[in-house]
């Protein structure tokens, strides 16, 4: 598909206002804390938009849309625990990253277990995040060939220089500013479809949200033999459940806020605890209910195309398609001149507003918790700033790279290994957090057992799952509950090691000598 003048014009008037914001904010970066922090004078307004839009991602543009269009509104429901989340972050977890000048997530666990478990956490973030943006850019470059006519190589290449580009001259003042913008964007870019679908339908906005009731499209359910069954509400580890999918959004919205350097270098870049706090209060109000409108823009993808239905949008609800593409189908065949070169804008705008966010943090945790920390301590800021900018590249590339080998491999390879590498790296980090927050005793030791266990148990799972072992040894749960159930092992195992082994003097322990 090749786009109009006009809509050329809108999507390079959008790009040439990222590339400016990166110019205009790398005059400021003249030192670490600067690049990294932007100074710390971020009000709370900012830094909340911020963390919206690098919360919201792709998966907000694309993946809920298309589960609200094939299924229901079961995917909405882990992000209802996010108040609470926001909660026990702004008063529990905020105190003890803002201690200190903090830069990084991990320098808490160097506190409060030793410098042996700051290095796992940052290089857990580390490997986690390279493998999480080379799958959004991949997929940022589908749509990029999709709607440009690039081939797959150039289209990659073209979007990883274009975001790397503003995010390595620009720091996190370009990152943060970017965001906000993204943001604001994105949300226009949904309202933009929502007319569109809402002039289409015959009965307009009543129309649809009638036809979303009668057909079940707004409930919690399950699609089980091409029929939407409602989930239970009680407890258990080997289906899905309501209570279960909220304990589920409970533990990802506690991890995101606790252990991901993305949300926790905004904590450290606000001007004040109390704006840190408002910055949180913001995040909520606006990601809650642009995650629900965009689920609804996928219901009222359904009735559209109850009214119209074409070839594709049936094959989509059959799953001989997958439920993702029903958002591009619609962008590239439904919306009018100007607003479709928009509407595109808005979809780089969701994929860029993570991709910026995790090159920067990984950037910050490498040269904060590795370099300047074990490597190569004492030297000159410049130096760390030097070193900074060089790193940032080398991820970009590290980005590009991964993207071009995921292209190589098939959907379901690329979707399983990123799954078990995040899981086995990044699992139980809240458990880790947790006990040290909540807890006094226990060292570098403890904590090294319940990596072990919790390691242990991941690959278990990866190898019941692939039926490995035999059906004795095999999970007795939906895989779904890996992480929750390591979380929890992670804890219980630190807080059992932590009573059973001997105390250390008081003058080795970091609290101690803190």
């Amino acid at each position: 598909m090749n786009l109009s003048g006009i809509d050329q014009v809108v999507l390079l008037l959008y790009m040439a206002v990222v590339l400016g914001l990166g110019f205009y904010f790398s005059r400021r970066n003249v030192s670490t804390e600067e690049y990294f922090l932007g100074g710390r004078r971020f009000s709370g307004w900012v830094i909340g938009l911020s963390l919206v839009g690098t919360s919201i991602s792709s998966i907000t543009f694309i993946a809920y849309p298309g589960d609200a269009y094939k299924t229901s509104w079961l995917r909405f429901l882990p992000n209802l625990l996010l108040p609470v989340a926001v909660l026990v972050a702004a008063w529990v977890f905020l105190p003890h990253f803002r201690k200190g000048n903090a830069t990084s997530a991990y320098e808490f666990l160097e506190r409060r277990y030793g410098p042996s478990i700051r290095v796992y956490g940052a290089l857990a973030f580390i490997l986690a995040q390279l493998v999480r943006i080379s799958t959004i850019l991949y997929l940022l470059a589908l749509l990029i060939q999709e709607v440009v006519g690039l081939d797959p190589v150039t289209a990659i290449w073209a979007a990883g220089v274009f975001v790397a580009f503003y995010t390595v001259i620009g720091g996190i003042d370009a990152v943060i500013w970017t965001d906000v913008m993204q943001t604001i964007v994105l949300l226009l870019g949904g309202i933009l479809c929502l007319y569109v679908i809402v002039d289409l339908v015959p009965g307009g906005l009543a129309s649809i949200w009638e036809r979303a009731i009668s057909d079940d499209k707004l409930s919690f359910a399950e699609l089980r033999g091409g029929e939407l069954v409602p989930v239970g509400w009680g407890f258990s580890l080997s289906e899905k459940t309501a209570t279960m999918m909220l304990l589920l959004g409970l533990t990802n919205w506690l991890t995101e806020y606790s252990s991901n350097q993305n949300t926790v270098q905004r904590f450290c870049a606000a001007s004040s605890l109390q704006q840190a706090r408002r910055g949180l209060l913001v995040c909520v109000l606006g990601s809650l209910p642009i995650w629900a409108f965009y689920m609804f823009l996928g219901t009222s993808l359904y009735v559209l195309f109850q009214y119209y239905p074409t070839e594709i949008s049936a094959q989509i609800l059959d799953g001989s398609r997958k439920a993702e593409q029903i958002m591009p189908y619609f962008i590239i065949n439904y919306l009018p001149k100007g607003l479709l070169g928009l509407v595109i804008a808005a979809a780089l705008a969701a994929a860029m507003s993570s991709l910026d966010s995790s090159i920067n943090s990984v950037t910050t945790v490498s040269v904060t918790d590795i370099y300047k920390r074990h490597l190569a301590p004492g030297r000159q800021d410049r130096h760390y700033l030097v070193v900074a900018w060089t790193l940032a590249v080398v991820v970009s590339l590290c980005m590009v790279f991964g993207a071009l080998l995921i292209m190589r491999a098939e959907t379901k390879t690329l979707q399983d290994t990123a799954t078990i590498l995040v899981s086995l790296f990044g699992g139980g980090l809240l458990g880790l957090y947790l006990y040290g927050f909540l807890a006094k005793s226990g060292d570098s030791r403890a904590v090294w057992l319940g990596i072990a266990a919790t390691m242990s148990f991941t690959a278990w799972s990866v190898l019941a799952k692939y039926e490995v072992l035999p059906p004795a040894l095999r999970l007795p749960f939906d895989l779904y509950y890996t992480g929750l159930v390591g979380n929890v092992l992670m804890f219980s195992v630190i807080a059992l090691a932590a009573r059973m082994l001997p105390r250390k003097p008081a003058a080795a322990t970091p609290e101690a000598s803190a």
